[in-house]
């Protein structure tokens, strides 16, 4: 794993800790950052990070505290509090 990748992950526990601390400021900081070093180098956020993060405000997602997730055929709704909606599919 190259640096890159290390400190992207080191970004998203970071951006998970300031979000349970409810320091949603310092998490939005933490995945603009990641955002800019995955694209400087050519890399993609891995999955969790792209499906805990609001693709309109940068917020650092929590299902019930930030976040409303529910199920709808056959794909996850998860609306952020700014009012995005991000769907994905699922399996039963």
């Amino acid at each position: 794993m190259d640096i890159a990748a290390e400190r992207i992950e080191r970004l998203h526990e970071l951006a998970r800790a300031a979000a349970a601390d409810r320091n949603d400021d310092r998490a939005r900081y933490y995945v603009r950052l990641a955002q800019r070093v995955a694209e400087r180098n050519r890399l993609t956020l891995p999955r969790e990070f792209r499906r805990f993060t609001c693709d309109r405000c940068d917020a650092y997602l929590r299902p019930g505290v930030n976040a409303r997730v529910r199920l709808q055929n056959g794909h996850v709704v998860i609306t952020c509090d700014c009012g995005a909606h991000a769907r994905y599919p699922y399996e039963d």
